[in-house]
């Protein structure tokens, strides 16, 4: 890569963003590193200009949100909870009591659920809302400088280093809160059923990351995504068919 021109990083909410940029920011000038808020999207990247991002598996992104808003982003962050938000907490305490109730025999729980979907944020987003379209991210295929994975946050971002030439002090962050990290002792766990649902719902992130994947095979990216094997089988389930 010519470091003539900038590299720029996306921060796709809750897959890891806020770590890499904790970790990159001390070198940003020097590396002519851009490191955007989450509102950037690909096409504010000027084409022919290098960008890199992390993806995470749907599921547990949506854990992850569903946590980080109920806290209002406590404690590196404090942004109160919109109407909508308030409404979805009051109603659903765990993500599985809110993916669940997108399949609810109760036609006002289903409403509900759907309700609190679309107005929790970062649960509300798609992976499109930043890389915008299968053709489009193809059609920036050339510009992607590597595409890393939060379930594997460490190693890939180790690749990052060695590729910009980083001496080894330059770290991700230990401690949750530099990381806005949700704690542990979280009720994290999904039924079948709930799983089913997030599946339907999400079924266009997964497409996202399938291409993500192709194009890392294509243009022989190193990092986790190349070996996500496990992307091939994912269930997307036809039912609930997703209302948003």
């Amino acid at each position: 890569m010519s470091r003539e021109r900038p590299l720029h990083f996306l921060h796709i909410g809750k897959t890891g963003g806020t770590a890499v940029k904790h970790a990159l920011k001390p070198v940003e000038v020097a590396e002519n590193l851009i490191l955007h808020p989450h509102p950037a999207r690909l096409s504010d990247v000027s084409p022919g200009e290098s960008v890199f991002f992390f993806l995470r598996d749907p599921m547990t992104r949506f854990i992850s949100a569903f946590y980080s808003r109920r806290r209002e982003g406590r404690p590196r962050y404090l942004m109160p909870w919109s109407p909508g938000e308030a409404a979805a907490f009051a109603r659903f305490h765990t993500p599985d009591e809110l993916a669940n109730g997108l399949s609810s025999i109760s036609a006002a729980e289903r409403k509900k659920a759907v309700r609190a979907m679309s107005s929790i944020a970062h649960i509300n987003t798609r992976f499109w809302s930043w890389l915008i379209s299968p053709a489009y991210l193809q059609s920036r295929a050339a510009d992607i400088f590597f595409i890393g994975m939060q379930e594997h946050l460490a190693g890939d971002f180790a690749i990052i280093r060695a590729q910009l030439g980083l001496a080894e002090s330059v770290q991700l962050p230990n401690d949750d809160v530099d990381a806005h990290r949700n704690p542990s002792g979280l009720d994290r766990s999904l039924g079948e059923q709930a799983k089913r649902n997030l599946a339907a719902w999400y079924g266009d992130d997964f497409v996202a990351m399938r291409e993500c994947r192709r194009i890392a095979r294509e243009r022989n990216l190193a990092g986790a995504i190349v070996d996500a094997a496990w992307l091939d089988f994912t269930p997307l389930a036809s039912q609930p068919a997703r209302k948003n």
